[in-house]
């Protein structure tokens, strides 16, 4: 029996950009890809990707496993509650963590890696970095393939949402939420 990978956990830095702009790629293209079809991830594109202010705010997170980044996601205690750089509407307004939840953020998998307890890793920390800043509670958007794992650690559907994009199609996402005791 192959001896299992050991996940290790840091902060992402600037250095890491290219690396996690291929992973998400490849996370968009395979495991969204495989709900939402060739235009579904085209127009996921739009709605997804890297968002450098999570790095500089130190808030998000790389996976690493056999010497390679295998996974990323972060948290914010900004107002923008999904999309990365190029996406309109964003809002770097600082919340209030007595009366508003953390965002939960820009969550990838690397698809080899799938179903291996990376997206728990990151939910983890991001739960334990929210809480020591005194957050009581998280929010975030799921994508159709991020949905079962988010609902199996305790978040719960506030809102299904139908995210328009450029090319006329939408991406069906949920708004989930999880109390932090």
């Amino acid at each position: 029996m192959p001896a299992e990978t050991v996940f290790t956990h840091r902060l992402a830095t600037a250095d890491d950009l290219p690396a996690l702009e291929v992973l998400m790629a490849l996370s968009i293209r395979e495991l969204i890809g495989r709900y939402l079809g060739a235009a579904g991830v085209q127009a996921s594109f739009e709605i997804m990707g890297v968002d450098t202010t999570l790095i500089a705010d130190t808030t998000y997170f790389v996976i690493e496993g056999e010497g390679r980044i295998v996974g990323c996601g972060g948290w914010s205690r900004r107002a923008t509650l999904f999309g990365g750089d190029h996406t309109a509407g964003r809002d770097t307004r600082l919340l209030d963590p007595r009366t508003e939840p953390a965002r939960v953020r820009a969550m990838y998998t690397h698809p080899s890696f799938a179903r291996r307890g990376i997206g728990r890793l990151v939910l983890s920390l991001c739960e334990s970095a929210a809480r020591a800043e005194d957050f009581r509670s998280l929010e975030l958007v799921a994508t159709v393939a991020g949905e079962p794992l988010y609902a199996a650690c305790g978040f719960t559907v506030t809102e299904r949402l139908d995210v328009p994009t450029s090319i006329g199609l939408t991406v069906p996402c949920a708004r989930m939420r999880k109390e932090l005791t």
